[in-house]
């Protein structure tokens, strides 16, 4: 059935923009007209007899918008829907109830698409298959053993909870560093200001003096002419290094040693590590509690550990357990899982208990990376600081020294 989106006015005389499924434009007026609510304009966004092959030989539903969804409007949709099915609404009656109160356009959508294709007869999981770029294989995985189950409530609350769980991460690490990025720039910008218009009108008094001036100082004066007559060179250099690391970190090989890199490092490669457990154990346990077998559940959340590294570790433990090795032992010979992670799923594997241990040590490492990012931004500042303060301790110094001399060639 076709989809319109819609710019109308309600009994209020309030102006909205919504979409509709009608058979015709006309069909659509009608049915917004009966519910009080007076189009103003009706375009056409989506008409579900469009369908087209994909490559792999599947229909597959072509998309006339491109979009992202943010990870808290999925939470969001989610949790209404658990809500809606908890009340003992119908999916279908569900969907339709929770699209008009989805604010995200593409999201909205996508609903509408998802809805048709399960009245059309295609299972849920199915239709959410449809839209990779929304609905993650964990998503869409999860969802199909919920329906399998009849528990399909219970599957979006928990998934709700993931992705909540990962946003508030997310959301803490960043107002962590948030400050320390500020100081930075801020103290940046002064420095720059600094180099480029107070020291040029200071400095070039000593110049006009024809003696000899401290190292310091010329240091200083070439610095400072070097900042006002060739910023532009930094500034391309600093295009230049950002746009080939993006390239380069892009492309298999690069992204694979820019992985490792980030991994050695002191302070972020444990934090990074920290994550990537976190991730794992979180995703893992989450689809073995939903029924997901095992040999799938790994092959999905290798792709959401966010390093290469750590994803090629996952792919050969479960090669490893593929053969009849344990989950414990085939990650711990990659070297690269914290050992009480390990341990810990060992312990889980013993006790027939694996989907507990793994959500305890996610929950363990979630917690450490939030202390983690704490520490490391609170011991961030006073270096930045001291940083700031040595630069402008050798720009005063720079400019003393000559006075200093000039005072004791006078006295």
């Amino acid at each position: 059935m076709p989809i319109y989106e819609y710019t109308a006015l309600n009994a209020k005389g309030k102006n909205i923009t919504d979409i509709i499924d009608a058979e015709s434009i006309t069909a659509a007026r009608q049915k917004l007209r009966a519910s009080r609510i007076y189009p103003v304009s009706i375009k056409e966004v989506y008409d579900t007899s469009r369908k087209s092959k994909s490559r792999t030989g599947k229909w597959s539903v072509s998309l006339p918008f491109s979009g992202r969804v943010s990870p808290a409007e999925m939470a969001i949709m989610t949790r209404q829907l658990a809500t809606l099915l908890g009340a003992g609404f119908p999916l279908v009656s569900a969907l339709h109830t929770l699209i008009p109160q989805t604010r995200s356009s593409v999201l909205k959508r996508t609903l509408a698409r998802i809805k048709d294709s399960i009245e059309e007869g295609s299972s849920f999981a199915a239709a959410l298959g449809q839209y990779p770029d929304i609905f993650s294989d964990i998503y869409v995985n999860m969802v199909g053993s919920g329906e399998s189950s009849g528990t399909l409530e219970v599957v979006l609350n928990r998934l709700a909870d993931i992705t909540e769980r990962q946003q508030a991460i997310t959301n803490n690490i960043r107002s962590a560093v948030a400050y320390p990025i500020l100081m930075f720039f801020v103290g940046t910008l002064i420095l720059v200001f600094l180099l480029t218009y107070i020291v040029p009108s200071i400095t070039s008094i000593f110049e006009d003096m024809n003696q000899a001036l401290p190292m310091p100082t010329l240091i200083l004066i070439d610095v400072s002419d070097f900042m006002k007559n060739s910023w532009w060179i930094i500034l391309a250099a600093i295009a230049v290094v950002l746009i080939a690391g993006r390239h380069i970190k892009n492309t298999d090989k690069g992204g694979y040693v820019f992985d490792r890199i980030i991994l050695k490092l002191p302070v972020a490669g444990s934090l990074k590590i920290k994550l990537a457990a976190a991730r794992f154990a979180r995703t893992l346990g989450s689809l073995l509690e939903n029924g997901v077998p095992l040999m799938s559940a790994l092959a999905i959340v290798k792709n959401v550990v966010g390093n290469r590294i750590v994803a090629e570790a996952v792919e050969n433990a479960a090669l490893n357990v593929e053969k009849g090795g344990g989950l414990g032992k085939s990650l711990e010979a990659s070297n690269v899982f914290p050992y009480i992670s390990i341990q810990m799923i060992q312990v889980g594997e013993n006790s027939g208990e694996l989907e507990t241990m793994l959500n305890k040590v996610a929950d363990i490492y979630e917690n450490g990376v939030e202390a983690a990012a704490t520490t490391a931004t609170s011991l961030l500042e006073p270096l930045i600081i001291l940083f700031m303060g040595l630069v402008v301790g050798f720009i005063v110094l720079s400019i003393c020294l000559p006075i200093f001399e000039m005072n004791q060639m006078i006295g």
